[in-house]
């Protein structure tokens, strides 16, 4: 069961990232008071924690009744990481995240509502986007009995509050870090996310050939 926690940890927090979200929540918040970035920081994971609960709850009725086998899902879910983990080593996921921000300013311009903001492009695509909701099926399938399933859930919170907590010292972090540091951090999550990716493809693969 540990084993079970502390995979789902690492894989859910390197997949969303909060650390290097927080730039992307600067640029696009940018020219806001600190009232307003605190509201746009305490929506966009509410917004999240929404829309990754309704997978959390039914990943796996949406498996069933589609059809799809867990082992299935497994390879797909490993395969579709595994490329999250290219990009984050090759420092491209950061680009096509920043991309994404600028899009979303030059969208609603600069005087974009927190509302806005909060939903697009923070809460979705940059905290609950297709690998973040992809690993959480994968996970909530893979918990061995109803306590580990129940765990998931408290480290998605968890997860979630870590993304709170770094959007509303994004200023501060980003001094701390500097950019040499964020690269090096990204790169080294990037590798562990590319492991527990072919962890995922292989147990996929292999149930599929027991079975």
């Amino acid at each position: 069961m540990v084993d079970y926690f502390i995979n789902a940890f690492a894989t859910l927090f390197v997949t969303i990232d909060p650390v290097g979200l927080a730039p992307m929540f600067l640029a696009v918040t940018a020219g806001m008071s600190q009232a307003d970035r605190r509201k746009v920081a305490i929506r966009a994971t509410l917004t999240a924690a929404g829309i990754l609960l309704i997978f959390y709850a039914s990943g796996q009725t949406v498996l069933n009744v589609l059809g799809i086998s867990v082992s299935a899902f497994r390879v797909a879910g490993g395969i579709l990481l595994f490329l999250i983990a290219i990009e984050m080593v090759f420092g491209k996921r950061q680009e096509r995240k920043a991309e994404t921000a600028e899009k979303a300013v030059e969208a609603q311009g600069h005087h974009g509502t927190v509302n806005e903001i909060a939903i697009f492009p923070l809460a979705i695509p940059l905290i609950s986007g297709p690998a973040t909701i992809s690993a959480i099926i994968l996970l909530s399938s893979q918990a061995p009995d109803t306590v580990s399933y129940a765990g998931l859930g408290g480290v998605i919170a968890i997860i979630l509050l870590s993304c709170m907590g770094a959007f509303l010292v994004a200023d501060k972090l980003e001094r701390l870090l500097g950019e040499t540091a964020q690269l090096v951090i990204t790169r080294l999550l990037g590798v562990l996310l590319a492991a527990l990716s072919v962890q995922f493809v292989a147990d996929g693969v292999l149930t599929l050939m027991g079975g």
